[in-house]
Order: C-alpha cells, then structure tokens, then sequence
C-alpha cells in the first residue's frame, strides 16, 4: 500500500499531516511530532508489568525512517518525549542521537517531561515552555487563557471512533483542528487515544494505517 499523506493549508502555511502520526512544515524543513512517550514500556516494566523491550526501539526506527525521507533541519517535540525518569531506553535514545547530530532538536516541555535540563542539554537538545513558528504557538497542552496566536498542541492523544454498516465500529488516532487550534496524535506506540467530539467548523483527518483521510 503506498503512504498517502494529507496535504493541507493552514493560516497560509503550508503542512503535510503524515500518516506516521507527524506534520511536515516543507518551507521550514521542520518535523512537528508530539507525545513520543520514550521509556514508558521500562517505566512500567520497573513495577512488574511485562511490557514488550522494543517499543522505544521501534519509535527511533520510525523517526529515523522520517529523517531519511524528508532529511529535516530541525525537529520539534510537542512534549511527552520522554514517559518518566531515567531507565534503560534513556540509553537507546542517546544512540539514536548521536547517528543525527546534524539535526536541530526542540523540546517543549511536558508534564511528563521530567528528566532534568542537564541531561537533554548534553545530548544538544533545547528544552523550553513554548515557542512560535511562523503564525502558531507551540505549546504541549491548551492554555487556560486565549491566546492570540493559532497553537498547535499534543497531550491529549486524540482518537476518532469509525463505525462500519453494521455495529462494529474501530478508535484511530487523528488530526484535530479547530478554529482556534489544532491537536496532534501521539506518535508514540505505547499511548492510548482519547475519542473527541468534533464540533460544527472542526476538521478531523483520520489516519488509517498509511493513510491521512479527511472525515
């Protein structure tokens, strides 16, 4: 099946929603990928759940693959890179680095961003609250107060639920934009996905395996 990506213009910029669960900005040469949730199968095997090893391993695949193909500038993390404190993937993170150093690496900051400064810094990566990129605020969870700017946040894992002609009906992670702002799926394997109610003026766009489909 070929990869069929969405393209779409947003306050006159120009994105590709991805099917691998990223956005591509082409002007910027800029990847926009939330919620990796790196380590969250160790973090869960340290209390005795038997989570499988190569969770992590199989999202650095994936961001490499996206680096290959669009050989990005730089890329930034809509927060959540990391699940929890340090553990074993922390290691394997740390070599997926060193193979792109060419690569400008953003984070913005997560609730569950909690591995200290000093440690992403050694790895050449910046951490901070917020950041604008061209007409949007990037944020990694909706403010409390309006903001001017169109933000492009993550933290929720959105999901649409698709519902066949008969009774079945099957959750998959989308895009969702609003008017005012625009929500990204989790890139990460091991998240869950939080079904939205789009609203009259929403756009959703469904992402069915290596495909990008507007709803």
């Amino acid at each position: 099946m070929q990869i069929k990506s969405y393209p779409f213009t947003l306050k006159n910029e120009e994105l590709l929603l991805l099917p691998e669960k990223a956005i591509w900005f082409p002007v910027h040469k800029i990847l926009l990928i939330s919620d990796v949730h790196l380590g969250k199968g160790a973090h869960f095997r340290k209390s005795g759940i038997p989570i499988p090893t190569k969770l992590s391993q199989e999202d650095l695949a994936n961001l490499s693959d996206l680096i290959t193909h669009y050989k990005p500038k730089k890329i930034i993390f809509l927060g959540d890179l990391f699940h929890s404190d340090i553990n074993d993937d922390w290691n394997w993170f740390s070599l997926w680095r060193q193979l792109h150093l060419e690569i400008e690496l953003i984070l913005i900051k997560g609730n569950h961003d909690i591995i200290s400064l000093e440690l992403y810094h050694s790895l050449n990566i910046q951490v901070v609250d917020e950041m604008s990129l061209g007409p949007f605020l990037l944020l990694h969870n909706l403010p409390k107060k309006k903001r001017l700017e169109y933000i492009l946040a993550g933290h929720i894992h959105p999901g649409i639920k698709l519902r066949g002609k008969g009774r079945q009906s099957l959750t998959v992670a989308c895009f969702y934009f609003t008017p005012d702002y625009a929500i990204l799926p989790a890139f990460g394997k091991f998240t869950g996905k939080a079904c939205i109610e789009a609203k009259e003026g929403d756009l959703v766009f469904a992402i069915a395996g290596k495909e990008v489909l507007k709803l």
